[in-house]
């Protein structure tokens, strides 16, 4: 454990979590906190949280087991006390469906290939999704720009449109980032189709059947910028958005 992350505890900075794209975690990052810090261990908050065995200490890997054949034998996620992972353990609990899911697919690859110096295109892009997605539910105008990376369009243009929007966080390292947010934090999005409801229960059980490996395999994702996203950081002028270290445009494929 760093040292700043000592002194702040376990989850950082209790304020952070008053970010837009925490809030909905808020509540529960207080109370692992809070247990966290009477000496409980991680895995152990957790569980008594959700009822479940689901999580255990990270020790239980054995040494040169991958981390995802063991999750898929003993349907346990080895968990380390530290942000990352407790992150990781809220994200099991939101998508149980398309967590298994992408367990399933990479255990496959893994029985099939082995573990390879490259991971392939289909663990490639759980791993991306896993850790950087988010499904954006938005209106046709804002989904287009985003996919033209015309952030302009989508940020400025449409601006009081994002107001009706519904953004799912899948990955972990994303809402992690977002505890000590900075202007490039950058999503791997994929839209949330009026067809699969509102609720996230509706839309772990759509996007399990979606994201098939031969749709993972595509690579399906969009970058989204996300501190674009009004509210998100302060100060989002005409300047903010101009900056095109962050706000790149769409690369030109080469025939």
């Amino acid at each position: 454990m760093g040292q700043d992350e000592a002194s702040t505890g376990l989850l950082g900075p209790l304020a952070a979590w008053q970010h837009p794209g925490l809030q909905a975690l808020a509540e529960w990052a207080t109370t692992v906190e809070t247990q966290w810090a009477k000496g409980l261990a991680l895995p152990q908050v957790l569980n008594a949280m959700w009822d479940t065995s689901r999580f255990v200490a990270h020790d239980a890997l054995p040494p040169h087991e991958p981390y995802e054949r063991f999750i898929g034998q003993h349907q346990q996620v080895p968990t380390r006390p530290n942000a990352h992972d407790a992150l990781n353990a809220w994200c099991w609990m939101q998508w149980p469906r398309l967590k298994q899911h992408f367990n399933a697919l990479q255990c496959e690859a893994i029985a099939r290939d082995g573990i390879q110096s490259r991971r392939g295109p289909v663990r490639d892009a759980i791993t991306v999704f896993d850790e950087n997605g988010l499904f954006l539910k938005v209106s046709d105008a804002i989904w287009q720009a985003v996919v033209d990376h015309d952030w302009q369009r989508a940020f400025v243009t449409h601006r009081a449109d994002w107001s009706h929007c519904r953004l799912a966080v899948v990955g972990h390292a994303l809402l992690e980032n977002l505890i000590r947010p900075f202007k490039g934090i950058t999503a791997h999005v994929l839209r949330w189709p009026e067809a699969w409801g509102d609720s996230l229960d509706e839309a772990d059980v759509h996007a399990t059947q979606h994201l098939a490996a031969t749709v993972l395999a595509s690579k399906p994702f969009h970058p989204l910028p996300v501190m674009g996203i009004p509210g998100w950081m302060p100060q989002q002028d005409e300047a903010f958005y101009n900056d095109p270290q962050v706000f790149r445009p769409k690369r030109v494929k080469l025939r």
